[in-house]
This record gives C-alpha cells, structure tokens and sequence, in this order.
C-alpha cells in the first residue's frame, strides 16, 4: 500500500476530503519520525512498536574496489510488531482470513435461519 493509497484510505472511511486525510496521515508519519528523532519510542497498542537501534562502527568493503572502508556508527529506525497484528496476520494462514477482526459480530446461534 502506498502513501496515496492510505490516505485515500483514510478519506474513504472517515467521510473526509482527501486534503483533511492526507494532513491527518502526515501528522501522524511526521509524529512518529520527530519522536524516533529525540530517541522516544512509540507503542502503537495492538499494532506495534517503533524503537531505535543503535549500530556500532565496523569495517567494510567498497563493492566496485575491494577497499576497506570505515563504516560510521548509525541509529536505525525498527519496529516490532504487537501479538494482535501477528495474531490477524497469520489468521490466514489458518484459514480464519475474513473471519478475524478488531470488532467482529458474533457469529448467528446454532439453528437460526439466514436470510
């Protein structure tokens, strides 16, 4: 799914212009990076987590030259994602695909007719 396509998204399921959804998901993309920024993590509950890790100096290697090369320490964006996205995820692999949902209805009692 692209940008484009979550705002649309967005603009679909809430009734909204695709202006008012396009400023909503990049509050929300801006948000998350401007924490990760200050080194803050965000749990998002249900969804996941986004944390920074922090990459140690090494050697490496100039691909076109063979030459070694000293790689920079780094900090790199991660997220790890919660038991609920897991759990719908891999519900398809279970053959629940559909049937899972945040707030699914329960299902019609044993014996009653559909229409």
């Amino acid at each position: 799914m692209t940008k484009a396509e979550l705002v649309e998204e967005v603009s679909r399921v809430s009734d909204l212009t695709k202006k008012h959804s396009e400023v909503i998901v990049d509050t929300v993309f801006r948000s998350i990076i401007d924490a990760l920024q200050k080194g803050e993590k965000i749990e998002l509950r249900g969804f996941g987590s986004f944390r920074l890790r922090k990459r140690e100096p090494r050697k490496g290697r100039n691909p076109k030259t063979g030459a070694r090369v000293d790689v920079p320490p780094k900090r790199v964006p991660y997220f790890k994602p919660g038991k609920e996205l897991k759990d719908l995820i891999n519900a398809e692999d279970e053959g629940l695909a559909g049937e899972v949902s945040v707030a699914a209805p329960p299902p019609p009692p044993e014996g009653a007719s559909q229409a």
